[in-house]
């Protein structure tokens, strides 16, 4: 397959892979630094899932497999605690040593950024089965980064700020459908359309 990718993609599979190690590496750092041990077990099986992907994505390049990446299923759901109580300040940690407020929120940045990157870099390829293997890893890497949050928002971690209730509903009701463009052809609602 490698000889029949672009310069682009190319490139662009190489930001991902580079990127890959960097977390897989990370995750390894943070495995010795972690006390909760519901954040461990989140940790090993995101770090496993990581290290399965590259796997995939490397051999597929190598011509070694099919390139099918697995789905991410989490382990967490639950329902999300709106509103703030007593959010504890933040600061840069100069000491050098993270604790699990630091490793999941390290965590949570890695799987968003990883998703952003890999859905970018699928938007770049001409390749179907890059594009799709990509396309897979960034939804495995949102479905990761959701299952660290919902931890984060568990702990008090990750508080979710809200509005009054009047707001809300002020702003999102300020959307309408269009008049008279749901029984319509696409054509007749857009005339200028040919």
């Amino acid at each position: 397959m490698a000889a029949h990718l672009g310069a682009h993609e190319t490139m662009e599979i190489h930001e991902i892979l580079t990127s890959a190690i960097n977390g897989i590496n990370h995750f390894q750092l943070y495995r010795s630094m972690v006390t909760d041990q519901q954040l461990s077990q989140i940790l090993d099986r995101h770090a496993q899932m990581m290290l399965s992907e590259y796997q995939t994505a490397v051999q597929s390049l190598n011509q070694q497999s099919s390139g099918q990446t697995t789905p991410y299923r989490t382990m967490e759901n639950q329902m999300p605690k709106y509103g703030l109580d007593h959010p504890a300040p933040q600061s840069p940690n100069l000491a050098g040593t993270f604790d699990d407020r630091a490793i999941a929120t390290a965590m949570l940045l890695c799987h968003k950024n990883s998703a952003a990157k890999k859905m970018m870099a699928a938007l770049e390829c001409a390749d179907p089965q890059v594009r799709r293997m990509l396309q897979q890893g960034s939804v495995n890497c949102a479905e990761q980064a959701y299952e660290v949050w919902q931890y984060m928002n568990r702990m008090g971690y990750y508080q979710v700020p809200t509005m009054k209730e009047e707001t809300t509903n002020t702003i999102l009701q300020t959307y309408q459908p269009a008049a008279n463009a749901m029984n319509q052809p696409i054509n007749e609602t857009f005339p200028f359309r040919q």
